[in-house]
C-alpha cells in the first residue's frame, strides 16, 4: 500500500479527540500518517496533540495562530504536505463520526481501478451498515444534496462528508486559492475539479463509497444561522465557477 497522511483540522476538540483510536490505527497501519490542524483552539486541544505527538511519529500537527475555519485549516494542512512523499492525502473529521478504518477501504478503491482519482464517503443508510443520523440531519442532507447536484449538473448523493482522499498530485492544483464558502468548500471541490478535468473525466474518476459506519457526534460548530445562509452560499459557488 502506498504512503498516505490523512489531515484532520480541529477547533477547541480536546474533549472530543478519541486518542487511543488515533494511537491504534496508525500502529496498525503503518502507511498512514496523520496531521492535525489545530485551528487557533482556545481550550487544551494544543496541550493535548502535544503529548498525542510526543511518542508517535507517525502523527504529527501545526497550529494556527487565529481560528480561521475547517475550510482553511484543511487548505494549509494538505499543502504543507506536498512533496514529502505521500501519494495519497486526505482530510477527516476530528470526532471519528467516520472510523480511521474506512480510510483503508478509500485506499483499496485507488488501487483495484487506476482511473480513481478522488474518493468521498457517503452516508448512505442501507442494509448491512451502520449509519446511525438523526430524521433532521438525513432530511436536510437530501434537500441540500438536490441542490448541489442541480448547480454542479452532478449526480453526487453526499458531498459533505467528512471523509475524502485525494490522489497526492492533484493537492497543490485543488487547494492552491482559498475557498470562497467557510463551511461547504466540499461543493467547491467538486467544482474546482470538473473545471480543472471537465464532466466526463470527473465522473470516472471520482467515486462516492458508501461508508459501512458512520456515527453522529454532538458538538457541530455550524450555527443555525449559517444554515439559513447555505442556500445563498450555494448560488455564489455556482456562479463564481461558471464564470
Amino acid at each position: 500500500m502506498q504512503k498516505c497522511c490523512i489531515v484532520i483540522p480541529c477547533y477547541n476538540e480536546a474533549e472530543r479527540i478519541l486518542v487511543n483510536e488515533f494511537v491504534a490505527f496508525v500502529n496498525e497501519h503503518p502507511n498512514f500518517s496523520l496531521l492535525f490542524v489545530n485551528d487557533g483552539s482556545t481550550d487544551n486541544t494544543q496541550e493535548l496533540l502535544e503529548k498525542l505527538c510526543a511518542n508517535h511519529p507517525n502523527i504529527n500537527f501545526v497550529s494556527l495562530p487565529t481560528n480561521q475555519g475547517k475550510a482553511e485549516a484543511v487548505r494549509k494542512g494538505l499543502l504543507s504536505l506536498i512533496g514529502k512523499g505521500y501519494f495519497y492525502l486526505g482530510f477527516w473529521d476530528a470526532d471519528l463520526s467516520t472510523p480511521l478504518s474506512e480510510a483503508v477501504r478509500f485506499i483499496a478503491c485507488f488501487e483495484s481501478t487506476s482511473s480513481i482519482k478522488i474518493v468521498i464517503g457517503t452516508r448512505f443508510k442501507r442494509l448491512g451498515s451502520n449509519i446511525e443520523r438523526s430524521t433532521k440531519r438525513h432530511i436536510f442532507g437530501r434537500i441540500f444534496a438536490t441542490f448541489t447536484s442541480n448547480i454542479l449538473n452532478l449526480p453526487v448523493y453526499d458531498s459533505q462528508c467528512g471523509a475524502k482522499i485525494f490522489e497526492a498530485n492533484l493537492v497543490e492544483e485543488l487547494f492552491k486559492e482559498k475557498f470562497i464558502t467557510k463551511w461547504i468548500f466540499d461543493v467547491e471541490l467538486l467544482a474546482r475539479y470538473q473545471n480543472l478535468v471537465g464532466r466526463e473525466t470527473l465522473l470516472k474518476s471520482v467515486i462516492e463509497l458508501p461508508l459501512l459506519e458512520w456515527k453522529e457526534v454532538s458538538g457541530s460548530k455550524i450555527s443555525l444561522f449559517y444554515l439559513l445562509k447555505v442556500p445563498f452560499e450555494l448560488l455564489k459557488i455556482r456562479n463564481y465557477y461558471s464564470r
